[in-house]
């Protein structure tokens, strides 16, 4: 391994003056050799940043004290006045004016009487050598007077008064049980006292949708490949009643303690007569009905109990495939054993290689960084020396746990085959991938256990578990490693939490993100084995482009590969022409493709679901290696690197095949189409802004009761991109 010696680096860092924008930064670094090597904003690391998931880092103060952004950007909080504070300051002013209006009117009223007096009254004293003030001095000095008696025109103890008031308000708001949340076990927190009562005088309030309308867990619901669409209904029907998993989570989880290749091997028509194909709820849970998009949530503390992990939670992770699909995996992963440097034919477009390229896309096109749990979870063997009464106890728990994974086994004993005929039907690598390695596969969040019944068990060994119900004895079984209850797990961590849900998605189906480095990302596939591409370049998604890709070579093929997701509006653009194709037969088959899967878009999109399309594209070496050469001359530049950048993008990000779509769902919090709708009775006018598709816009704000069903709505669109 190569080690940094700071004393022999001698290369010149080029980057712009400092500035005060964080999400702004450009430069290069030019070499002895006079090479170039562009950095970006993702190779800034901000003051007060941690960085997470490196084992070793080598950095370069480039803004220091008051040049850093942090410092640039701490000009203070604006300070904000209500509208009572505004309006209080007019009175004052109005106030004061009165008063010295009617001192003038007292001073010049003064002068004129005592000018009325040929000599001067008796109450007229004069001074010690015996003259008398003048009228207009005296004038004067009745001002000053009049002042003093009629300062108790400015209301100055008013402001006392309302600073108690507001006190008095916030105490009573931070003690309401109405706007107390007991899940969260969080109470409104009134963080400035100055504009408390602006809360009453709200007419317009401006809301953006995801994570402030909706729960922000992206859900996968559906997806389309190759123009066929999979509903995922028993997906749908598990999401239908929200489960509050315990220690007792394995009751319902018959179907996913079967090894993939078990699940494999069943039937079709078999499973789906078997209610082991789907996971069993328990009987104790509340079952509350779906009310368009809105799903209401259990008032329970247990999900609030788990401790947050990035984007990830059970309703996300826990993916129950659909059956159809769940074949043809199988027969894709089988595909990809028998490829070989001999490269597939691009004319081909099999349903087979494109299912396994979509989920291949699912796993690698994205920047989830994988970590593994810091303490692995494992259970105690107490010493017999230090046994107590507990200790018992404790064993009979692990063998009722034990024995209910036995039952299980054994319910699906005349319908699972056995190892030997699952390693005919799937290779000899099934039979022969060691199970710890099988095991590493499965997926966490931090502090929750392999318990869960979610989809992260669904890499167990199968062996363990036949082998488990095949007469185990209670000595035997209270003698059995304790550690085989708890496997080594991973931990998804994404930017966005669509492409969390897009890697649980994929690793329900058993193709598994397993690691990801700058260099290379390893894949899974169903079968165990480890797929490992080379990483030539990721570009990231942006607002404007709307989309992702990333750059790979391909193990087992030898070809560079991108990955494409992204808006549908953007993707379906960027599609090969079926017109250049000079088969008329694939002509007409990529028409055919592309109109079912913009129909299932569209359903999509009316059902309120998020849609990304998933593409590739195979490029050759000579290509590759001149647009590379571009880009980096791009990334090196500091006059309009953004739009070399973009310009770079378009020509690598073209020409694409279109492999499918998903479908992801984000659920309304709860008590939101009440609120809406208790506010637009108040008369408060409210504003949804989103960048979802027009179809799905218009689904959420009848979900939210933002619209009404009686309600005329009007559609404005443009042809032309507005800039």
């Amino acid at each position: 391994e190569v080690q940094f010696e700071p004393e022999l680096f001698h290369n010149t860092i080029v980057c712009e003056k400092p500035n005060n924008h964080l999400n702004k930064f450009k430069g290069y670094m030019e070499h002895p050799d006079q090479t170039r090597t562009g950095f970006g904003c993702e190779s800034l690391l901000l003051r007060g940043c941690t960085i997470r998931n490196t084992e070793m880092a080598v950095g370069i103060v480039i803004y220091a004290g008051h040049e850093t952004k942090a410092m640039l950007n701490n000009s203070g909080p604006r300070y904000k006045r209500s509208k009572i504070e505004r309006r209080m300051n007019i009175d004052i002013f109005f106030c004061i004016g009165i008063l010295i209006l009617m001192c003038l009117i007292g001073a010049v009223g003064h002068s004129i009487w005592n000018g009325t007096f040929e000599e001067h009254p008796p109450f007229d004293v004069p001074d010690a050598n015996g003259s008398f003030l003048p009228s207009a001095l005296g004038g004067f000095y009745m001002f000053l007077t009049m002042i003093i008696l009629l300062q108790v025109l400015i209301p100055i103890s008013l402001y006392v008064s309302i600073e108690l008031v507001k006190l008095g308000q916030v105490f009573f708001l931070s003690n309401d049980l109405d706007l107390y949340d007991e899940e969260t076990d969080l109470s409104i927190q009134c963080r400035a006292l100055n504009i408390a009562e602006d809360l009453g005088q709200i007419q317009y309030i401006f809301s953006d949708k995801t994570g402030t309308l909706t729960e922000n867990k992206m859900v996968f619901r559906r997806c389309t490949i190759m123009g066929s669409e999979y509903s995922h209904q028993e997906n749908a029907k598990r999401l239908e009643t929200p489960k509050e998993l315990d220690s007792d989570g394995e009751e319902w989880t018959q179907y996913q303690c079967l090894s993939f290749p078990a699940r494999w091997a069943q039937d079709p028509a078999t499973m789906r007569s078997q209610k082991g194909a789907q996971p069993l709820r328990r009987s104790q849970s509340a079952r509350v009905p779906i009310q368009g998009h809105y799903r209401q949530r259990s008032m329970g503390h247990r999900e609030s109990s788990q401790p947050p992990v990035a984007f990830s939670s059970s309703i996300e992770k826990d993916v129950t495939p659909d059956k159809n699909l769940l074949t043809k995996v199988r027969d894709a992963a089988l595909w990809l054993e028998t490829l070989s440097d001999s490269r597939p034919s691009k004319a081909s477009l099999s349903t087979t290689s494109s299912i396994a390229d979509f989920f291949l896309a699912l796993t690698i096109c994205n920047s989830v960084m994988v970590s593994t749990t810091t303490e692995p979870r494992q259970r105690v063997t107490i010493k017999p020396s230090s046994k107590a009464l507990g200790t018992s106890l404790e064993k009979i728990q692990q063998l009722f746990q034990k024995l209910k994974l036995s039952s299980l086994s054994q319910s699906f004993s005349s319908t699972a085959p056995s190892d030997t005929d699952l390693g005919e039907s799937l290779g000899a690598n099934v039979a022969t991938t060691d199970s710890d390695e099988r095991d590493d596969a499965s997926v966490c969040s931090a502090g929750d256990s392999t318990d869960d019944g979610g989809y992260r068990s669904s890499m167990w060994d199968q062996g363990d578990i036949l082998e488990s119900g095949s007469g185990t004895s209670l000595e035997e079984a209270l003698e059995a490693p304790a550690t085989d209850l708890a496997r080594p797990e991973f931990c998804y961590e994404a930017e966005s939490p669509d492409e969390a849900a897009l890697v649980h998605a994929a690793h329900a189906y058993s193709f598994t993100l397993v690691s990801r480095t700058p260099e290379q990302v390893t894949v899974r596939l169903p079968q165990g084995t480890c797929l490992t591409f080379s990483l030539l370049c990721t570009l990231g998604f942006d607002s404007v482009r709307k989309r992702m890709s990333v750059v790979v070579r391909h193990p087992l093929t030898g070809e560079i590969v991108v990955y494409t997701k992204g808006a549908d509006s953007v993707i379906m653009d960027l599609l090969e022409d079926p017109a250049c194709v000079p088969d008329i037969n694939m002509e007409k088959k990529l028409r055919k493709i592309r109109a079912r899967t913009q129909k299932h878009l569209d359903l999509y999109a009316r059902d309120g679901l998020r849609t990304l399309c998933i593409a590739k594209k195979v490029v050759s070496e000579e290509d590759f290696r001149r647009w590379a050469s571009f880009r980096r001359e791009a990334e090196a530049s500091l006059d309009n690197r953004d739009e070399l950048l973009m310009e770079t993008a378009q020509h690598l990000e073209n020409q694409l095949t279109l492999l499918g779509a998903t479908g992801i769902e984000d659920r309304l919090q709860e008590g939101v189409p009440d609120t809406i709708a208790t506010l637009r009775e108040a008369g408060i006018q409210l504003w949804v802004l989103t960048g979802d598709k027009q179809e799905t816009a218009v689904n959420i704000a009848h979900s939210c009761r933002l619209l009404n069903q009686t309600d005329t709505v009007y559609t404005i669109n443009t042809e032309n991109q507005v800039r």
